[in-house]
């Protein structure tokens, strides 16, 4: 079995796991189960920031932004999910990633994230993080020098990326993020937006059906 194949039936385990009763990353950093979403659609400016990392084309018609926490279990979970999605639709979809770093540490992996951005491996970086969340982001406390190196191994610059992790645009990032996660209400990660209507039943197989939905109304 390749490595993606293993990737994936961990995922696939975990969102079977959560299917009778879906956990997620509350704002304390500790795991809940799912609630109905109550938030109202929103004006696209403030879900989407010029700086907010975007995987996809940047015009897709379909924008999916998830409130996302690199530390967050749910988040790993449905990583795959949203990849699936970008296959399914290459053209039609983008993922807007915003972060809500509510675990303890989270802060400094988006920093890590932001670093790969800058040296463009934002994606394999984030893969890898991903991938060995459960090897770093321990509950009993990080280990954020791990993390370092697990990104180093997916072709990060370490040195360099440790000079950028205080540049000033990462720190707006950093509160401008933080800022938008409290005007919205965001309780929980992942929260998922698609084209600025919340994701009203929390799961893999309804967002999914949602953006299908989406696309097929657009008609893309």
């Amino acid at each position: 079995m390749n490595r993606r194949a293993i990737v994936l039936g961990t995922a696939a385990a975990a969102l079977a796991a959560f299917a009778g009763g879906i956990w997620v990353t509350d704002r304390q950093g500790g795991k809940t189960r799912a609630t109905e979403v109550t938030l109202q659609p929103l004006d696209p400016t403030i879900l989407v920031r010029a700086n907010s990392p975007v995987l996809g084309p940047a015009e897709a018609p379909v924008t999916i932004v998830e409130f996302f926490d690199p530390s967050c279990e749910a988040c790993r979970a449905f990583h795959p999910v949203l990849e699936q999605i970008r296959r399914e639709f290459p053209t039609q979809v983008r993922v807007v990633m915003r972060y809500a770093a509510f675990h303890a540490g989270s802060d400094e992996a988006v920093r890590i994230l932001e670093a790969a951005r800058a040296q463009g491996v934002f994606e394999p970086v984030l893969n890898a993080l991903l991938e060995r969340q459960p090897d770093w982001a321990l509950h009993d406390g990080p280990r954020l020098d791990l993390a370092w190196a697990i990104a180093g191994e997916a072709g990060l610059d370490v040195d360099a990326g440790q000079a950028y992790r205080q540049f000033p645009g990462v720190v707006a990032i950093l509160n401008q993020d933080a800022a938008d996660v409290e005007v919205i209400g965001i309780q929980q990660t992942p929260t998922f937006f698609i084209n600025g209507q919340p994701l009203e039943e929390f799961g893999p197989e309804e967002l999914k059906e949602a953006v299908r939905a989406e696309v097929a109304a657009l008609g893309t």
